[in-house]
């Protein structure tokens, strides 16, 4: 029988990057995920893999550039501001088409901001981030065993598409500590065959990844090939919950830890007689539209509740095309909206609907 684990989330995060074949981790500390260097500066040594602190955001995320043009299984984690640091590295990763694993536990902001939990980085995730024609892949979990699961499926990701992916948590998902459960661990999982990396040109043409392109019809057939591999990532690789949705009179919509909250003020709401179901976008990149859209024939209002001051709520109303009143909640700063008010604000909803 597969153990079971209590974890910190940034520690499941971590374990689960290993036994996905991660062997190489570039960071730099930051509050709230600190765990993730120090679980990784004492697991890789294990596995044969390499751990490096670099001297900066900027300077690991190069790191990470040059591992992943390597061939390597690689990944980075901060939080917020560091992240903002690293906009520029993301973008040139981006643009040679190399994968690799980013984490952003979130805190509040803007500027160097506080260390408790947020969701004020949502812009900064789905709509690029650095400079140029790109997306990343954002995958948002809302369980300790559901960030395992997600980080696992971000290296493949990665590898499939030749593109970063972002496991996007806030403070809250990196921080509490939850039973979780791994497949069962092997040192090295079977991975994709790459015939793309530099490994040194043995008895085989030379190769060669950069980002710079002077003559701009090349570089906008490049900036064309990025755009297809992200319709085919908007196509094949949307998440999403639906939670109660069948029957639901009114819907919230949140991801994260939020959802979590969101959840037991649907079963409270229930109780007293009101039908709310949740959507939770799993994947922020690419969004759940058509599950925003599907609701909104059902529904006519929908409650956005986000530790923001509205980020998401604008792909719902991208969703729902004006066929449902979109409705936003939120709390920033740090503060995290509780079950109690979550129940008022949908309360007022129906009731100003009667």
């Amino acid at each position: 029988m597969t153990e079971k684990l209590f974890m910190t989330g940034n520690e499941a995060i971590a374990e689960a990057a290993v036994q996905a074949g991660c062997r190489y981790y570039f960071g730099y500390p930051i509050t709230p995920q600190n765990e993730i260097p120090e679980y990784m500066s004492r697991r890789l040594p294990e596995v044969g893999g390499a751990f490096l602190q670099a001297e900066s955001e900027v300077a690991s995320i190069y790191m990470v550039f040059g591992a992943s043009g390597a061939g390597a299984r690689v990944m980075t984690s901060s939080s917020s501001p560091g992240i903002s640091l690293m906009q520029e590295g993301i973008s040139y990763i981006a643009a040679a088409e190399l994968p690799c694993v980013i984490v952003n536990i979130m805190r509040g902001g803007p500027g160097l901001g506080g260390i408790q939990p947020s969701q004020s980085d949502y812009f900064q995730a789905t709509k690029g981030g650095g400079h140029g024609d790109y997306h990343l892949l954002v995958l948002a979990p809302s369980t300790v065993q559901e960030a395992v699961s997600l980080t696992m499926d971000a290296f493949d990701l990665a590898d499939k598409y030749r593109n970063p992916v972002m496991i996007l948590g806030d403070g809250y998902i990196g921080q509490m500590m939850e039973p979780v459960m791994f497949e069962k661990s092997h040192s090295q999982p079977n991975l994709p065959t790459k015939d793309w990396t530099l490994t040194g040109a043995k008895g085989r043409d030379a190769r060669l990844i950069k980002t710079l392109n002077l003559d701009p019809v090349i570089l906008e057939q490049h900036n064309l090939k990025i755009y297809r591999k992200i319709q085919e990532m908007t196509k094949n690789e949307v998440r999403v919950e639906n939670y109660m949705t069948n029957d639901a009179e009114v819907i919230i919509a949140a991801y994260g830890t939020v959802a979590r909250i969101a959840k037991t003020a649907i079963q409270i709401l229930r109780k007293n007689g009101i039908k709310a179901g949740l959507v939770r976008p799993i994947s922020l990149f690419p969004f759940p539209y058509k599950a925003f859209e599907d609701v909104a024939q059902r529904v006519d209002k929908i409650l956005v509740v986000e530790m923001s001051l509205g980020q998401m709520i604008e792909d719902v109303k991208l969703g729902v095309c004006g066929k449902a009143s979109v409705y936003f909640y939120g709390r920033v700063g740090g503060m995290v909206p509780s079950y109690e008010e979550i129940i008022a604000e949908t309360e007022k909803l129906v009731k100003e609907a009667k």
